[in-house]
C-alpha cells in the first residue's frame, strides 16, 4: 500500500501522468477521460491528473483534431496542451503510466532510482474487460475505428485505475 505524505498537515494529492509518445492522442486522451471519472465520483480534491509525451514534437499543440471529435461524441473535452516528459516529473507525480513498451522504455531510461522505475506502470496494467491488450495502440496513422477503439481501451483502464487507487489509498 501506497501512504499519503503530509504537507503542512494537508494530504498530498495523488498524482496521476499518463505518457504517450506525442501527448496528442492516447496521453492526453487518458487525461481527459480520467478527469470525468475523477469529478464524477467527486474526487478531485484528492486526485489530479496531467499527461505528457516522450518526444516534444507537438509541445503547446492541443490534442489531435480527430482524437478531440471521438472523444466530444462520448462527452469528454480534450483540451490540454502538449508536453515532453521530463525527470523532474518523476518527484512531481505517484503513477507515471505509459500506452506502451516503447513509452516504457523512454521513460525508463529517465530514471534515477528503482523508486521511480516502480513508479511506471502500462496502461493495460489497470484493464479490466479488455486485458488481452498488452498496450494502447497509437491511432495517430490509423482510421476512425482506431480512435474508437483507443477510447474503449482507456475508458476501460481509467476504470480500473480508479479501483486500483482507491485500493492503493483506502479510499474507499
Amino acid at each position: 500500500m501506497i501512504k499519503m505524505e503530509s504537507t503542512q498537515g494537508n494530504k498530498k494529492k495523488i498524482s496521476l501522468l499518463f505518457v504517450c509518445l506525442g501527448n496528442i492522442c492516447r496521453s492526453p486522451a487518458a487525461e481527459g477521460i480520467m478527469k470525468n471519472i475523477v469529478e464524477k465520483n467527486d474526487l478531485q480534491d484528492i486526485i489530479e491528473v496531467d499527461s505528457a509525451g516522450t518526444s516534444g514534437w507537438h509541445e503547446g499543440e492541443l490534442p489531435d483534431e480527430r482524437m478531440r471529435a471521438h472523444g466530444e461524441k462520448r462527452k469528454y473535452n480534450f483540451c490540454s496542451r502538449s508536453r515532453k516528459f521530463k525527470k523532474s516529473d518523476f518527484d512531481n507525480f505517484d503513477y507515471i503510466i505509459v500506452m506502451d513498451e516503447n513509452n516504457y522504455e523512454s521513460v525508463k531510461a529517465l530514471a534515477g532510482n528503482p523508486e521511480q522505475v516502480k513508479k511506471i506502470h502500462l496502461m493495460t496494467e489497470f484493464s479490466l474487460q479488455y486485458g488481452y491488450y498488452d498496450e494502447i495502440p497509437d491511432p495517430y496513422y490509423g482510421n476512425s475505428s482506431d480512435f474508437e477503439l483507443v477510447l474503449d481501451l482507456l475508458e476501460d483502464a481509467c476504470a480500473g485505475l480508479l479501483i486500483t487507487i482507491k485500493n492503493d489509498y483506502s479510499l474507499i
